[in-house]
């Protein structure tokens, strides 16, 4: 999560209860009962830094067709001027990307090129959103429709009667920064442009996306742009054209933009694969495709308000990561050639650090073909390129965030069973992240600190420290690096000892344990060492030295591996009680969740990721920390915890905990809501609490989930009612707080009784997710 802004959390209440009424949330022009796609609100998350996006897309699409109104990552919900509509996005980041060649429709003489001039006025008033559709009316009388195929985005305008009905193509500006670009305007309905930028948090190395549009009848007359100058009957600019249409009669326009991160005939060759379509063709199998993901999960109870925040976070979880490939297979790898996916789809855009958490274990239960298309993805990484990633975009390496993430992706996906036939390539690929580090002439840093990690059991945090490459440092971060790197290395072992590769196993078991080395007993805290071994910065816990994006406090949790040898350093389980306690403010709590929630979890700004000792269900380092009570025999608190986590989750604008990081936070929000939960993230292990619904029953893919359903019922489940009194497995009781991937995919219902105190279920240490050793 990046970014900075100030938000007032304590609006959030009482805009959850308005939010049906005050918000312009999918109101479709057709209404069928029973369609799920009618209560996903593409708008959630679109104000106070959620940085989602409202635009049309399908599910993974290579393209995110949606109005840019002037914020870094596109759309601002408070923002009152629409810039153009751009072919990408990506849903929840906190930097700049993407928004490449953003169109508008305009009427009159083209005089100004700079869009932040041009743009047009619009009002919610007038503006809707569904999955895979947008629609707004623009001050200019213009009407604009967007929807979208994996590789296409198509636009419907309507304009007013004239003879200057113009659209605009500005391939020169873009959320990030541009670097070149230019336009051909190739015939009388056809123009092809080529963009190359390069941005995000901070500069990494270029991309390119080459498009081509398909205009649905001919232009009357046209010009290309360069600079401020506009040169009417100019085939070709480096900046934009405009295209011009005579609306006296027909008043519509359609075009269809196709996209390839490889080249012209990329885009080309896409263009014939998934154009030639209506509008509303399109728009329909959009909605179908959407209708289709949404329905692997039908819930029965809850409000109605309840049911379309949930809904609405499995969409966004359904956004990325995207198809980076062409529809002939060829793709742009990481080595800056063009290669051929055989037998599977290439993906793109890896937000490892944050989905890892979340996001990777719900693709791999919902949807595990392409989840195994991602893992194959990550894999040609590797292959093409020599190295893993860690935060890709596109085809080039950012370096976003620290640690490895990469490690516990892949182990889930081989626990997920998704690696069969590629089990020792993904296994040689992570053997080779775990162990070295990237040579100076590669992009990426992967494990920056690693040399001093295994050396030293512990990476430095060396303050100051220049950037070796583009991104973060891992030696900025030394603490929570150390604490990454050990949770991989955990990971890593069970994969190894799986594979049979038993030495390696008890070696990364061993660094597993590094967690160890950066406790210092005088604070009983994690804390940073420098390279001389020194616990380095403030001892207070709350400062945050050495941890990034989060402090002592919330890094203390992270240690999933081994929760028993964690709380033997805090002094033991009542010692670790009494913090968890605190941390999460349980006393408050329980008298008042959601004020507890708004209050003081969230202490104002999101991205004020330090100077705290209390959970922060906005980020990713705490959001396995709520599970944490299923190891200190107090289960109940989990559902406490949860519980009023999930009260954050609105159907308002402003209704997200924060960035949503391509669909992690919104993963986390779905599968708590089910009662499975990922709380030993790389491993199969599936943490139980109380489900927000009476029912939920999952359609799930045979292939890989042999009973091809699962049921799951919470008969009476409430705000009061809302504590495990048992658990039956297939209606055999089941007395342990997890279950494993193994047990999951053998089931064909779990069914939880709930009550309204406590009970003994699930509170004996046999009970506690197991160690990893």
């Amino acid at each position: 999560m990046r970014g900075t802004r100030r938000t007032r959390w304590c609006m959030a209440g009482v805009m959850a209860a308005t939010a049906l009424i005050a918000t312009p949330a999918a109101r479709a022009e057709e209404r069928i009962d029973g369609r799920l796609t009618e209560l996903v609100n593409p708008f959630i998350g679109s104000r106070n830094e959620g940085n989602t996006f409202p635009g049309a897309a399908v599910p993974f699409g290579m393209v995110q067709l949606s109005p840019d109104t002037g914020h870094s990552t596109g759309y601002d919900y408070t923002q009152n001027r629409i810039r153009g509509f751009s072919l990408v996005h990506l849903s929840g980041v906190g930097c700049r990307i993407g928004g490449d060649l953003p169109v508008l429709p305009t009427t009159g003489d083209v005089t100004r090129t700079d869009y932040a001039q041009y743009a047009a006025a619009y009002s919610h008033d007038d503006e809707e959103a569904s999955p895979g559709y947008y629609r707004v009316g623009l001050g200019s009388g213009i009407r604009a429709e967007l929807t979208a195929t994996a590789r296409t985005g198509v636009q419907r305008y309507t304009f007013p009667a004239t003879q200057q009905a113009n659209v605009l193509l500005n391939a020169a500006q873009a959320l990030h920064k541009p670097v070149s670009s230019k336009v051909e305007i190739l015939d009388d309905r056809t123009v092809r442009t080529e963009i190359t930028g390069h941005g995000f948090c901070r500069d990494t190395g270029p991309y390119t996306v080459h498009t081509i549009t398909r205009f649905s009848r001919p232009f009357t007359a046209y010009g290309t742009w360069a600079g401020r100058t506009v040169t009417p009957g100019a085939r070709t600019g480096p900046g934009g054209a405009y295209l011009r249409f005579d609306t006296t009669r027909d008043r519509t326009v359609e075009a269809t933009i196709a996209l390839s991160y490889v080249d012209a005939r990329g885009a080309a060759a896409n263009l014939r694969a998934e154009g030639g379509r209506s509008f509303d063709a399109v728009r329909r199998r959009a909605r179908e495709q959407w209708e289709r993901r949404l329905s692997a999960v039908r819930v029965r109870g809850g409000t109605q308000a309840l049911r379309r925040t949930f809904y609405s976070s499995l969409y966004r979880a359904y956004l990325a990561p995207n198809v980076g490939g062409d529809a002939d297979g060829r793709y742009f790898g990481w080595d800056r050639r063009v290669h051929r996916a055989r037998g599977f789809t290439y993906y793109q855009n890896w937000s490892l650090w944050d989905t890892y958490r979340t996001q990777a274990q719900l693709l791999a239960l919902l949807a595990p073909r392409e989840a195994r298309d991602m893992a194959r993805s990550v894999i040609a990484v590797d292959e093409d390129g020599g190295w893993l990633p860690k935060w890709g975009y596109g085809p080039v390496e950012t370096n976003i965030m620290t640690g490895d993430p990469v490690t516990p992706f892949l182990t889930t996906a081989y626990h997920s069973g998704l690696l069969k036939g590629f089990e020792e390539r993904a296994y040689r690929a992570l053997r080779k992240n775990a162990d070295g580090v990237p040579p100076a002439a590669y992009p990426g840093v992967g494990r920056e600190a690693n040399a001093e990690y295994i050396a030293k059991g512990f990476a430095p945090y060396v303050k100051g420290r220049p950037y070796a490459k583009a991104g973060d440092s891992d030696y900025h971060y030394g603490a929570s690096v150390t604490l990454e790197y050990a949770l991989a290395d955990a990971m890593l072992a069970q994969m190894a000892r799986g594979l049979g590769h038993h030495e390696d196993a008890a070696r990364y078991a061993a660094r597993s344990r590094a967690y160890r080395n950066v406790f210092d007993p005088a604070t009983g805290f994690f804390r940073a060492r420098d390279a001389s071994g020194a616990f380095a910065g403030p001892p207070d816990p709350a400062r945050g030295t050495g941890f990034h994006e989060g402090t002592a406090w919330q890094y203390q949790w992270l240690v999933p591996q081994d929760v028993p040898g964690m709380t033997a350093l805090i002094g033991g389980a009542r010692a670790a009680e009494a913090r968890l306690d605190s941390f999460f403010a349980y006393d408050r709590l329980l008298a008042d969740p959601e004020r507890t929630a708004r209050e003081v979890w969230v202490h104002g700004d999101p991205y004020a990721y330090y100077n705290a000792a209390v959970y922060n269900p906005m980020n990713e380092p705490d959001l396995v920390a709520p599970y944490t009570y299923l190891s200190t025999g107090h289960p109940w608190k989990t559902t406490d915890v949860v519980h009023a986590a999930l009260t954050l989750f609105t159907d308002s604008p402003d209704g997200l905990t924060g960035n949503d990081d391509l669909g992690t936070m919104s993963a986390w929000h779905v599968l708590s809501a089910i009662g499975l939960f990922p709380v030993q993230p790389g491993y199969g292990t599936w943490g139980l609490t109380t489900p927000v619904f009476d029912r939920a029953d999952l359609t799930l893919d045979r292939r890989y989930w042999p009973r091809g359903r699962l049921t799951v019922t919470a008969p009476g489940t409430s705000r009061t009612d809302r504590y495990v009194q048992a658990v039956r497995t297939d209606g055999t009781p089941h007395g342990r707080t997890y279950l494993t991937t193994g047990a999951l995919r053998s089931l064909g219902s779990l069914a939880f009784t709930v009550g309204p105190r406590p009970s003994r279920w699930g509170t004996s240490p046999e009970a506690a997710p197991p160690v990893l050793r």
